[in-house]
């Protein structure tokens, strides 16, 4: 029972927190939310002083005495009348052109803080945050969630609100001419209201479950752009159409299942209302001959119950529609609910400046996703400054995750690693990154120039810094060779270059960031040999005086580091240098060693 319970205000729970969420960004623009709010108020009052004065005009002429002398202006002049509808529609159009732009300035600023903010919100989110999220999925929440949001502020929050004040004051305007009449008008009112409550909540559910879809049919999308070399070489086109389709077609369901019933909806309301309309006309018509009310009373109480009829009649369309944007946007507040890394949001000051000196004490580490399985088991290591260490193993043994603990990517499960001596923790996190450089196997470079690559490294770089990285990662006569040299672009993930001349600026990129911890992880093994021996002698020239990791499944690449880690199943499984490893008998080293050199 209780288990039910809970099940049932969890989705309420919720939707409070994103609600809470949203009216966070909505705050620092209240003033300017609360100024559109007066002048949409203006703008509708000014509106509905229009069939009043319609009905003065086309009214037959049953002139009162007693009404002209009460009226602020004699309205039984035709010319007088013309001239006071022109004003009337000239002050409507101001306040109409102030409630447009200063909906527009708040929409717009609001949309801009959530943008930067979701972006800052997963560009800071830890590593294990894109181990179980798509990135297809995160940028559609970006883009299309926030564009139905865009929407809804800009135009069917201000529609929706100035709908319910046309409404009031058109029923204001009703019972003051004809209580009895209005009374008749506003029968129908709640039943709709009531009904509309309840649509707008399933078209909200519905929504949500469109935007699923939505998001993870624009994550096959990127998949299958960014990995197209993959889906042609397995000659999968038919399966990613396929797939796609598939997604898009759930899509196109729900979407259609909102049409259907909005179409449902929207017709009965129409009916009743409109339908109520009639019977009104019905009764004003035997009133007027039996003189209860003035003609031009008349003609002014069929518009304003023909204004009712179409303002409540596109009530539940504009709230429908704000119900799918809040619903819509409700993940995207929950992503901007997560958790982040502390991280600097700064250029660094005062760098820690360490030594190299790495400690790892009982470290055991299992990821969140298979908190069962423990990839790294009671690894414990003492490395001096700036000693080269290789790290050995088969596919699967731990020796990336181990790279991944020392750049704090995850926490260990248990156990400590220390920088100089001082746990890791005690270090803001990222100072201790900037200490460290990252060369991998795969590298992807941003779609800029060259030059914007290699100056990742250090934003502050000057022009002689930068080509004297270049040249010492044997990046500068290649670089020279292209028209446009470091202003050549590179193309998206850096695909107008070969996997050489990426790594070497990958290199480039470390130098330039002059690290006191290097980890290279695979970083020459997918590449031909004249480009194997061009990026080996640059790393050897950026490994002097650094502590370095080497991950390696060449063995050519590490046979002079100062100590080589062989891990097998998650543990340290043999210890020593090349020559000592190459000696052990049956040793898992000696066993790798023989199969390459074979």
């Amino acid at each position: 029972m209780s288990t039910k319970k809970s099940t049932k205000k969890a989705p309420k729970k919720s939707n409070a927190i994103a609600r809470k969420k949203l009216l966070q960004f909505i705050k620092p623009y209240r003033g300017i939310f609360s100024f559109g709010m007066l002048f949409l108020l203006l703008s509708s009052i000014t509106m509905m002083l229009f069939p009043y004065l319609i009905g003065q005009l086309l009214g037959q002429d049953t002139t009162n005495p007693t009404e002209a002398a009460e009226a602020f202006i004699n309205l039984d002049d035709t010319n007088t009348l013309v001239k006071v509808l022109f004003i009337v529609f000239g002050v409507q159009a101001l306040f109409s052109f102030f409630k447009t732009y200063l909906f527009g300035y708040f929409t717009a600023n609001t949309m801009k803080d959530i943008k930067v903010q979701a972006f800052q919100k997963m560009v800071t989110s830890p590593l294990q945050f894109f181990n179980e999220n798509k990135v297809g999925e995160l940028t559609s929440r970006v883009a299309t969630d926030i564009e139905l949001l865009r929407d809804t502020f800009n135009t069917t929050l201000p529609s929706f609100i100035g709908q319910i004040i046309t409404v009031v004051i058109c029923l204001t305007a009703l019972f003051l001419m004809s209580p009895k009449l209005c009374l008749i008008t506003l029968a129908v009112v709640p039943v709709v209201a009531i009904i509309g409550m309840f649509f707008g909540n399933f078209i909200k559910k519905v929504s949500m479950e469109t935007q699923e879809y939505a998001a993870k049919s624009n994550a096959i999308l990127e998949e299958s752009l960014m990995g197209i070399s993959n889906v042609k070489s397995f000659v999968n086109e038919f399966f990613e159409i396929k797939r796609y389709t598939r997604t898009v077609l759930k899509v196109r369901d729900k979407t259609m299942k909102i049409v259907k019933w909005q179409g449902f909806f929207g017709t009965l309301i129409i009916f009743c209302m409109f339908g109520s309309i009639v019977f009104v006309i019905w009764q004003g018509k035997l009133m007027v001959e039996a003189g209860d009310i003035s003609g031009k009373h008349f003609i002014s109480f069929i518009l304003y119950t023909i204004f009712i009829g179409g303002s409540i009649g596109g009530l539940p369309d504009l709230y429908a529609k704000i119900q799918k944007a809040l619903g819509a946007t409700e993940s995207l507040m929950k992503i901007l609910e997560g958790n982040t890394e502390n991280i600097i949001l700064e250029p660094i000051k005062d760098p820690l400046q360490l030594n190299g000196t790495v400690t790892l004490q009982n470290v055991n580490f299992a990821y969140d996703s298979r908190l069962d399985v423990e990839v790294l088991k009671n690894i414990s290591l003492h490395v001096e400054a700036g000693k080269q260490i290789a790290l050995v193993g088969t596919s699967g043994s731990g020796k990336s995750t181990l790279s991944a603990l020392l750049l704090q990517f995850y926490q260990p499960s248990s156990g400590t690693i220390l920088f100089d001596g001082i746990p890791a923790k005690e270090f803001e996190l990222s100072k201790l990154r900037n200490e460290m450089a990252l060369v991998p196997q795969e590298v992807i470079l941003f779609g800029g120039t060259i030059k914007e690559n290699i100056i990742y490294g250090d934003l502050n770089a000057t022009e002689e810094e930068i080509i004297a990285a270049a040249k010492d990662a044997n990046a500068h006569d290649f670089i020279m060779n292209f028209p446009d040299g470091y202003e050549t672009f590179v193309g998206d993930r850096g695909i107008q270059l070969s996997g050489g001349q990426k790594q070497r600026i990958a290199i480039a990129r470390a130098i330039l960031k002059n690290p006191s911890i290097l980890i290279l992880d695979e970083a020459t093994s997918s590449l031909d040999s004249e480009s194997e021996l061009l990026i080996q002698e640059a790393l050897d020239r950026l490994m002097v005086g650094r502590t370095s990791f080497i991950i390696a499944h060449r063995l050519s690449t590490i046979k002079d580091c100062d100590t080589i880690l062989v891990i097998k199943h998650g543990k340290i499984h043999e210890t020593g240098t090349h020559d000592e490893l190459i000696l052990l008998e049956n040793g898992v080293y000696k066993g790798l060693s023989e199969l390459q050199y074979q």
